[in-house]
Formats: structure tokens, sequence, C-alpha cells
């Protein structure tokens, strides 16, 4: 099976494929089945694929050599090791595994850790440790993957070549369904000798990995960035231009840590983290639906955020939720997600960080998990009833009396629930399986569960996770700071789940606080938090912070008028508002962070510069430009306002300059006679607001 796996003989392409393999020759998914594969090789179709008489025209070398036609081409050069040892096997007679044969226990990589410089290249070598303490070189078997190919590439033997991408990269090893992993880490330049104090640990983390490569952070952030970059990224807003004057007026050393907290505190954040949340646990809206069990469900959240609830205490709720959506909120999830299967596989994802879902059909290609891990999973959730009620499609979820299991789809054999990696456990008739699930996950020994929250929390606040995708958590995705991750994981534990304690721990630290500009060396990093990584503003944001810049506001259905975007429940708002369907609001058809769109397009790019929509906002009467044109202050004082609102600083003598001259321009109405001045006033404002918010600065959290 590994000379096959190491051919692509059995990789979902080819004859792994799903259904009946490749022109009736099906291979099990990377040889994860190696009965089933003994089985269609030898016995199926009447044997006609080997022929111990004549080894050297058994089908499966001839193929395999090209030696009659084949689809897939040359897989097995006829001069290989591997040939001969296929050749041979057919030979003796094609025997299976024997029962007493020592067994495959684990895989060792060397080295497993390396140092690398730019196009250095390092040979791997795999050993194979057997049952009976025997070990075997499997180097030539082994396959080998990067996973960034932009910092390394390997070949077919292990060789690995870096390319000029400073940071951490690993390289996945597979061999017979294990997997071992190599991290290189690929220098810069010298150790640094001297980095900026940290201010918790943190810093000394993400100092200690940058001393390491080579790379020197960048300088901290000024203090208008940090507010502005902060109250988007905590309460998902931008400051008022009152709350920027005193801040940068204020002299307290201690006025980040302070400000920090006032947005936690905040009913901004508990919108913010409520929108996030809302739309990961799928709070979905149909034309069929009634809006009582999605307007309770967000709330439920809120107010969860708002007190701080304890993080596991939230996910017990949920995942044990019993009773109706109006006196058990967490219920509605289960009216998005009913089945056995969907349930444990958002629940992995979410709050696990693992991803189970090709573990439903085959062994997961690059992780441990198998059918009967996945269904084993299943079994917590296979005594949920429900009994309908007079509101259409809302039913009442109870614990359904009974044993709790659920059938391998495959062998056809009930399975016990069992969490992930551990034994199965006897939960009686009369007990509620899914509460033993949620015991286990707050488990400090859970290796999953802090550390997918932390990892998902360091993605928002930091544009890229610690492990990506952030819901991707396996051996052989390792982080790019496993000392970090670690830590994080172990300060949320014990913080006793404390959510804001984690958003305080990331947001306190001057890794956070490093401004977003490159110094001369720091530029091509992508991974080791050097500097602040821009993003786009999420939709909702942005419209709130347009709504704001502009004094206008955006209304929308079944909520009070004045409604922010951030605080919207549900996905069904993306249909009445273009904006944020352009801009990529997710509709709660996942739990992947995926489905919210932060990239740029032109559409989002003609909205902004010229819709209708933006153009009643900057026109509204009683708007930021229309009151503006009235003010009687001087234009300079005037613009120095909309720069606090819009970026949280004041403008440079060159932006003031340029605006003040551009206001002062003369204007002409459609038959080129001069606007009245007011009017003239007015227009400019309007021109100035809209060249300001399409700005990058304005667009983007910096």
């Amino acid at each position: 099976m590994p000379i096959l796996t190491k051919a692509g003989c059995n990789a979902g392409a080819c004859h792994a494929k799903a259904g009946n393999g490749q022109n009736g020759f099906r291979l099990s998914l990377l040889g994860f089945e190696p009965g089933e594969d003994y089985e269609h090789i030898v016995k199926e179709a009447h044997g006609r694929r080997v022929s111990p008489a004549a080894p050297a025209q058994s089908l499966l070398l001839l193929k395999a050599t090209n030696g009659m036609p084949h689809g897939g081409g040359q897989r097995i050069d006829p001069k290989s090791e591997s040939y001969q040892r296929i050749l041979n096997w057919i030979g003796q007679g094609m025997p299976f595994r024997g029962e007493h044969d020592p067994q495959l226990a684990s895989i060792e990589v060397q080295p497993p850790r390396a140092l690398l410089q730019f196009h250095a290249q390092q040979q791997l070598k795999v050993l194979a440790h057997y049952s009976d303490g025997s070990q075997r070189d499997v180097t030539a078997l082994a396959l080998f993957e990067p996973n960034d190919k932009s910092m390394a590439e390997t070949d077919e033997h292990g060789r690995v070549t870096i390319q000029e991408i400073p940071g951490n990269v690993a390289v996945m090893v597979r061999y017979q369904g294990l997997v071992s992993v190599c991290s290189a880490f690929v220098p810069l330049g010298p150790p640094l000798e001297n980095l900026p104090p940290a201010n918790n640990f943190v810093d000394e983390l993400v100092f200690a990995n940058l001393k390491q490569i080579g790379i020197p952070p960048s300088a901290l952030c000024d203090d208008a960035e940090f507010l502005r970059r902060a109250s988007l990224d905590i309460a998902g807003h931008l400051p008022t231009m009152e709350e920027t004057r005193a801040f940068l007026d204020d002299q307290d050393a201690d006025k980040r840590n302070k400000l920090i907290d006032s947005l936690l505190s905040s009913p901004g954040y508990a919108d913010y983290f409520a929108n996030k949340w809302s739309a990961l646990l799928k709070n979905r809206r149909d034309a069929t639906s009634d809006k009582t069990a999605n307007f309770a469900f967000h709330s439920w959240l809120r107010d969860g955020l708002l007190e701080n609830r304890p993080y596991d205490q939230m996910v017990r709720e949920l995942l044990g939720a019993t009773g109706d959506v109006v006196s058990n909120p967490p219920v509605a999830w289960y009216k998005r997600v009913k089945e056995p299967e969907q349930q444990l596989e958002d629940v992995a994802q979410l709050f696990l960080g693992v991803r189970m879902q090709c573990a439903q059909c085959h062994h997961h290609p690059f992780e441990r998990w198998s059918q009967q891990d996945y269904y084993s999973l299943s079994a917590f959730f296979s005594q949920i009833g429900r009994k309908p009620t007079s509101t259409p499609e809302e039913d009442i979820i109870f614990h359904k009396r009974g044993t709790a299991q659920a059938e391998n789809k495959k062998t056809k054999l009930p399975v016990p629930p069992a969490a992930l990696g551990q034994t199965p456990q006897k939960i009686l008739p009369d007990e509620d399986p899914r509460l033993y699930l949620a015991d286990w996950m707050s488990t400090p020994e859970n290796p999953f569960f802090a550390k997918a929250l932390v990892n998902r929390y360091w993605k928002h606040f930091f544009k890229r996770g610690l492990i990506e995708p952030e819901d991707d958590i396996r051996d052989s995705n390792p982080p790019s700071n496993p000392e970090l991750l670690d830590a994080l994981a172990r300060h949320f534990v014990e913080s006793g789940y404390d959510l804001k304690s984690v958003i305080r721990a990331i947001t306190r630290s001057r890794t956070y606080q490093l401004s977003s500009v490159p110094n001369e060396l720091n530029g091509v990093d992508r991974q080791n938090y050097s500097r602040f990584y821009p993003r786009h503003l999420q939709s909702e944001v942005l419209l709130d912070a347009i709504d704001q810049f502009t004094g206008s506001q955006t209304d929308f259905p079944d909520v009070p008028r004045g409604t922010h975007a951030v605080s919207l429940p549900d996905n069904s708002y993306n249909k009445s508002s273009y904006f944020l369907a352009v801009f990529g609001r997710p509709d709660g058809a996942s739990v992947c962070e995926c489905e919210r769109v932060q990239s740029s397009s032109l559409a989002q790019s003609l909205h902004l510069m010229n819709s209708q929509e933006m153009r009643q906002k900057l026109t509204l009467n009683g708007g930021r430009a229309d009151q503006l044109s009235k003010d009687s202050r001087t234009d300079a004082e005037k613009v120095r306002d909309l720069y606090l609102m819009a970026f949280s600083r004041l403008p440079n003598d060159v932006e003031l300059q340029a605006t003040e001259s551009y206001l002062a321009k003369p204007r002409l109405n459609a038959q080129g006679q001069p606007l009245d001045p007011q009017q003239a006033k007015r227009q400019g404002y309007e021109d100035l607001l809209w060249a300001l918010m399409n700005t990058k600065e304005f667009l983007f959290n910096h």
C-alpha cells in the first residue's frame, strides 16, 4: 500500500475516487483500509488483476508501468525497487499481513526541527517504528508536503528546498496512514540583540520567535492609531470625535489599558462579538421561519457576552439545550442544525477546531481520525428528541430516553459515544449524552477546546491565526508559534474560560500595539507578527462607520430605527441591504469564518464611489456635509474635525492646505453660473467626505 500511495494510485482523483474508483478498480483513499484494498486487488473480478503464475503479466503491474494503456500514465518505473517488491509479492502468492506480524506503531522524521537559511536544502529521513521494537527506513515510500509552498518545496525523495521568505514552515510526512512533521525555522538575519520590553507573556513569546529568526518588530503605533484600531477590533465602531480628543489629550500612562477595559464593558463589544458568533452558529432566517427564535438566540449570545459568562458555560448551555426557544433560546441552534452528523461536524469545527467531514466516508487524509471516531462523536447527539409546537418550524427539544449510540454506515455496527481520542463512555439511558460531551470539552486536559478559541480570537485581532485555517487544528498543521498557542490556551483555562481575559491579554501586548508600517526588514513577514497586518473593515462595521461619518443612518426592517448594522440579529438583512451583501456579510450557512468575504472587488469600489445609496448619505439634508456648510467656524477647524472622525488623527499640513484650497474653490451650476456660497460650500464638503471615505486609511483597520 505505501508503494501505491507514493505512486498516487489511491489519490482521490484516481482509483480512490468517490463511487466506483476509476474504470471499475477501486482503492481506499491513501490506503487507510488495506483489508478492503486486498480484496479489490487480489480477489475482485476473479483475481484478474494479479497473476501469481506470471507475475510480470499481472494487470496491476502492466497498468502501473504503462505496459498497457493507462489513463494515469506510468506511475511505477519497471526498474525500480517498488516494482520489484510488488513483483515478488505476487510471485509469493499475494500473502496478506499475518496475524502475528509486527504492526506499524509510529513514524519519526529526522530532523524534527531545523534552522535553515534561504536556498538551503535539507534531506529528511523517515523511520517507521513497529510493535516488536524494530524500525525501518521508509524515506523512499513516504510522502512529503510543506504547509506553505511559497516558503519551502519538497521533492519525492524528501529533500526540502527553502525559498526566500523568513519564518516557520512545516513539512508534513505521511506513511501508511500516520503523520509526522518537520518544523523548519528560516531566519531573515542574525538573532536580534535589542528588542522592545515585553508587556506580558504574549510579547515574550512573540519577541523570542522574532529574535530567533532575526526579524525586527516595527515601532509602536501612536495613540491615534491605537484608539481607532482597538475601537474597531473590540467594539466594532469608530471612536467619536469627542472620544478621540479626550484620549489624545489624556496624559495617563495607563490610558491604553483603561481604553481596552472601557471598550470591553461597552454595549458595542457585546454587539460586535454577538454578531460574529451569531453567524458562526448559523442563526439564519428564511422566508417561512418565524423571527422570534433568531432574535431570542441573538439576545442570548449578546447578554452572555455582556455579562461575561464563562465560555465553557455558554457552550454547555448550547449543547445541552432543551425546551422551546422562548424559555431557553439556545434551543434555536437545533432548529438549524438538525442531523447528528451535521451537529457533530459543526461542534468539532467550531469548538474544537477539528474538521471531521472527511471521516464520515473515509479516514481523515491528514489526521488520525477514522470513521469510528466520527460516529463515536455522532453518538452524543443520537438521543435528541423533537416535539412540534403550535409555531411552524419550532420544535421542543428534549432528551429521548434510551441507549446513546450511532451506526457506523460502513460496518453497520453500533458505536457508543466517545470523545476525540478518548475511550467509549458508559452513559445510562436516563442521562443526556450531550452533557458528557460538554463536560469533556471544558476539562483542562482537553487538547482542542481552549486552543480553538484562542486561535480564533488571535486571528480576529491579527488577521492570521497561529494555526491557519483557524479551525483546522491537527498534527500535520502545526502553529507558527506553538509556545504562544499553548500559553494563550493555558491562560484561558486558568482564567475560568474568561473571554474578556483573552482579549485583554492580546490587546494589552506590545505585539498588538505595533505599527502597521513595516521597517526596512520586516516587510516580507506574513506570519510572525513583527508588525500589525492591515485588514478590510467588515461589512457591518464599514456601513456603520460610513453612517457615523456622514451623519446618516441605514434603516433595516423588523428592528428599531437607528439600529446599527453590527447589531443585526441574523442573515435576513443581507437581502434588504445590497451594501452588506456586496461587502461580504456571511449568510450563516457555514461554521467557517471563510464565509465572510474580506477581499476587495470591483463591485465594492463602484458602490462606494458611485452608488445611489452613498450619494443619498452624502447629500442628506441635516447630514454631515449640510451641517458643516452651515457651521460658522473656519474650514481648517472643520477639516480637523473630519480627520478626527475618519482617522482619529489631525490632518498634516499638506492635507490641510489641499482641503482648504479645494473647499475655497468657486463652483458653477449646470448652466455655468456661480452657485450660492452656502450651496457651493455644501458641495465642497460632500466631495471631501466622499474622498476621505474612499481612502484606504478609512476602509482598513491599521
